[in-house]
């Protein structure tokens, strides 16, 4: 094979690998339907749920690229369920003539859509603020609807899951679109988030322009170095007031998870979510959380 043809491949599979891993798809409406209900019988998208006083702002879960609003959440939903949260996930970036795979749309209409979401949720809780859970993209697109739609006034705190706040290089693979003419268009005319999420790109420039927090709003980063998706892994790191960054081998050195267990499986960074939504009764986060 043409070197430049294994680049392209490495490419393509880089783009492709954060949700191609953890998305078990739906084959019908039928089929999707179902996992929604049974995201209400594990005790999440329950618009019922009235939220406590100990716990008194719903959780809304954003999913990442590829992801989906059952599948990305299987254990960290049931976690905060079980420890009183009400908490609801929303599908988003869906894509005409595209199914199965969400989070592929523009990712300021997908903030659009994450705004309408929160205030269905804030309506049927009763709520005045949200906080808000993301992994991957589901991290950084908070911050559209934060900054430009009116949504730091609903949110009380953001907490990204291995987010790409600052896009990502892919290894340094993304240096190689400016040689294949035609692959940026492909990118933004067929899968507009995936050109939306490169580092440098003019969705990045104008969400991170003039700072990359707003006022009013707590901001958690966790991260792993062990990433090979967004990466360098620091780049998923915010700057600004009221943000707290963590890497998960800081507080367990033994912790090998990449960028998608971080955000699906790990026990540890789920511990450092629930301590970023009660930071007053936050406990230490160890390999044994």
């Amino acid at each position: 094979m043409l070197p430049w043809r294994r680049a392209l491949r490495a490419f393509t599979a880089a783009l492709l690998m954060t949700g191609a891993l953890t998305l078990t798809p739906t084959a019908t409406a039928d089929t999707a339907s179902s996992a929604a209900s049974a995201a209400s019988s594990r005790g999440w998208n329950d618009y019922d749920c009235k939220p406590s006083a100990a716990h008194p702002r719903p959780v809304v879960l954003v999913h990442g690229t590829f992801g989906n609003s059952v599948d990305n959440w299987l254990v960290l939903a049931p976690y905060l369920v079980r420890r009183g949260y009400c908490v609801y996930s929303l599908d988003y970036g869906q894509l005409p003539g595209v199914p199965f795979f969400n989070g592929l749309g523009p990712i300021d209409k997908s903030a659009e859509q994450l705004d309408g979401f929160v205030d269905k949720v804030l309506a049927a809780t009763g709520a005045a603020e949200a906080d808000l859970v993301g992994h991957s993209q589901g991290g950084m697109m908070p911050r559209y609807y934060l900054k430009f739609l009116g949504g730091a006034q609903k949110v009380n705190a953001l907490v990204g899951l291995a987010p790409d706040n600052h896009g990502t290089t892919l290894l340094g693979l993304t240096r190689l679109l400016p040689h294949f003419p035609g692959i940026e268009d492909l990118l933004t005319t067929k899968t507009p988030s995936l050109a939306d999420q490169v580092a440098g790109s003019p969705f990045l420039t104008k969400l991170n322009e003039g700072g990359d927090t707003v006022p009013g709003v707590r901001y958690t980063v966790i991260a792993t170095k062990y990433d090979e998706v967004v990466t360098p892994y620091r780049t998923q790191f915010l700057n600004g007031p009221d943000v707290r960054n963590v890497t998960i081998q800081d507080l367990c050195p033994v912790d090998l998870s990449e960028h998608v267990a971080i955000g699906i499986l790990d026990r540890v960074a789920h511990h450092e979510v629930a301590n970023a939504l009660d930071p007053a009764h936050a406990t230490p986060s160890t390999c044994f959380s």
